[in-house]
């Protein structure tokens, strides 16, 4: 029977603290002679954060130029020592090589540990990051250590320290070789898996302890935080028909497994062997099949990380960048709908923020969303026109509602939306509406009915059968809407459904409402709907990003910058009068002023000039 391995030896405590020379000539010996190996256990205690930063770095630098030639024939950390052919007695070189494995590990251990603690300088750190580093790149026989990067994220990631200077080291010094990436997809996938599982689990589970679930909820948030950080730095993948020479950290090449390269799918089915490097060889992948396999890691990675239950900042940071950063390298993009779609029902800004990757997988991946139209039209809100990404969402309605295929109540319904929100939006959404309105009516022609609308019977009945079509039963909105009153908008403004709101038997007086705006711009812009856009050859289309982030410092620059042909003066030409000129007050007498007609009439005696700037303060109406 094969003998069972040695017990590895623990740290003996350090009862008497080394000065830095006494350490440098612990090193120094250590490095000179075997008989000194005895020093190893005394230097790996001054490995700890606790040790002030000199002693720390002292001892890193001997056992780093103790262990970097002997990682080559180390054995791993789970092969048992050999034994001799004549007797049963394991071979001592063996020994003495799995007890130095051993103290590796435990160095390595104790490196991490220094890179996480709060307590240690940013110096420091970026010493030990780079020792962890370099065994990472030859801590397997010279080839790629993908065991102790493992070890070192998931420190990382369950650290309740923030450690964001390690994390922007690790992300600007490391990042940018592609084995470094592939492996931190690898780990991603797995980290976001065990937070689901384990953030389901204890939902199952909820105490009466409200301390120690919030505590629990913080140190979840704090490690999704961390794996966004991390997956959201990753350089963007390269494009897999440019054959690119890829620079690598882990040697000469890539290590794959046998038969890994002939397709994705045996990729899929052995990628929880990617971790024991120990087993792989040494083919080199071509820069295609790198490609492809470096894309499934990173559409696992990103899919599972989005399952995962993400604060709010994070959420919205996510769907800013998502149509940008992620959408176009994933293998399959339509596995974003599930996520996509539970983010625009939310609604608000987050179902703003959405509106992007869902229109790119709806326009070019062939995703079918039938309530689409209904939960944009719920969007249209005042609110909506002082949000954050409220030119990005503009610019979408407006591509949104650029198909000639859409129904004219659908169109009609936005309209009337748009331009009953002109009433309470500042001047710079105005502006917006009165663009995404001449658009509409340029695009739809059977829609500008609504510019000029008479209320008789018979067209409001034409209004209502072009609004219900075959839903006429189903919805009722032609019910008699022409016994309504003269006068009456029959637009439902509280209405959600665009089909049930009626606006094809309304109009848009709201924006003839406009002409008399008390913005010049605004005043102005509306003057463009006076054309007739019906007539595609002699109109263009307005373009919508150049209002979508317009704001009242923006309005007052260009009105500024703007040369007028005439000065408004602020004096008068003729000296009034008068308050009010006799048009302004057309029916209205005054009486004070008939009083003195009537002294004028008996005394035959012109009023001095005084009487006559007098304010009139009674008025009476001619009935």
């Amino acid at each position: 029977m094969a003998a069972a391995p040695p017990t590895p030896i623990t740290k003996p405590r350090n009862t008497k603290k080394h000065s830095l020379r006494e350490l440098k000539t612990l090193g120094n010996q250590l490095l000179s002679s075997r008989a000194h190996i005895n020093n190893l256990p005394l230097l790996l205690t001054y490995i700890s954060p606790n040790f002030p930063p000199q002693h720390v770095l002292e001892s890193l630098l001997s056992l780093h130029s103790f262990f970097s030639p002997l990682l080559p024939d180390l054995p791993s950390s789970s092969r048992r020592p050999a034994h001799n052919k004549d007797n049963d007695e394991p071979d001592t070189d063996v020994i003495y090589k799995t007890w130095l494995r051993s103290k590796f590990d435990e160095f390595v251990i104790s490196l991490i540990d220094v890179a996480v603690s709060p307590k240690s300088e940013d110096a420091l750190k970026e010493v030990v990051l780079d020792t962890l580093m370099e065994f990472i790149r030859t801590g397997n026989g010279g080839r790629f250590n993908s065991a102790i990067y493992h070890r070192f994220l998931v420190h990382i990631v369950q650290s309740t320290e923030s450690l964001d200077f390690v994390l922007e080291l690790l992300a600007s010094k490391y990042f940018k070789y592609i084995d470094i990436r592939y492996f931190t997809y690898i780990n991603i996938g797995k980290f976001a898996k065990n937070l689901e599982a384990k953030d389901i689990s204890d939902g199952k589970t909820e105490s009466g302890d409200k301390v120690g679930d919030s505590d629990s909820r913080e140190s979840l948030e704090l490690s999704i935080c961390k794996i966004h950080y991390i997956i959201s730095n990753i350089p963007p993948l390269e494009d897999p028909k440019q054959d690119s020479d890829y620079e690598l950290w882990g040697g000469s090449g890539f290590s794959v497994k046998k038969g890994e390269a002939k397709g994705p799918s045996h990729h899929l089915k052995t990628e929880d062997k990617d971790l024991k490097s120990e087993k792989h060889d040494n083919d080199s992948l071509s820069a295609g099949n790198y490609a492809k396999k470096m894309k499934l890691k990173f559409t696992k990675a990103w899919i599972s990380f989005l399952r995962l239950p993400l604060p709010i900042d994070v959420y919205k940071e996510v769907l800013s960048n998502l149509h940008q950063a992620v959408i176009p390298h994933l293998s399959n993009p339509i596995m974003l709908c599930d996520f996509l779609t539970r983010s625009y029902d939310i609604g608000g800004v987050v179902s703003v923020m959405a509106l992007s990757g869902l229109f790119i997988l709806m326009t070019k991946h062939g995703l079918e969303y039938p309530n689409f139209y209904e939960k944009l039209y719920v969007l249209l809100l005042p609110s909506i026109f002082m949000a954050k990404h409220r030119a990005k969402f503009f610019q979408l309605l407006d591509s949104c509602l650029k198909s000639p295929l859409l129904p004219a109540y659908l169109a009609a319904a936005f309209a009337k939306k748009l331009s009953r929100l002109a009433l309470v939006v500042p001047p710079s959404g105005a502006l917006v509406i009165i663009a995404l309105i001449h658009n509409l009516l340029r695009r739809h022609p059977s829609i500008n009915c609504l510019v000029h609308q008479e209320d008789s019977n018979d067209t409001t009945d034409n209004n209502s059968e072009a609004e219900s079509g075959d839903n006429n039963i189903e919805s009722g909105v032609g019910t008699n809407i022409a016994a309504r009153k003269a006068g009456t908008d029959h637009f439902d403004n509280e209405e959600s459904n665009p089909l049930k709101s009626r606006a094809l038997g309304s109009s848009l007086w709201e924006i003839d409402g406009l002409r008399h705006h008390y913005c010049p711009p605004v005043s102005r812009f509306v003057q463009s709907l006076e054309n007739d856009l019906t007539v595609r050859a002699k109109t263009t289309e307005v373009n919508v990003e150049d209002f979508s982030s317009g704001s009242y410092a923006t309005i007052f620059g260009e009105e500024i910058r703007r040369r007028v042909k005439q000065v408004p003066v602020a004096f008068y030409k003729v000296i009034p009068s008068c308050l009010f000129s006799e048009p302004d007050l057309t029916g209205w007498t005054f009486k004070e002023e008939e009083e003195r007609k009537g002294k004028k009439s008996e005394n035959g005696i012109l009023n001095s000039p005084e009487d006559k700037d007098i304010c009139c303060t009674k008025r009476q109406r001619v009935e």
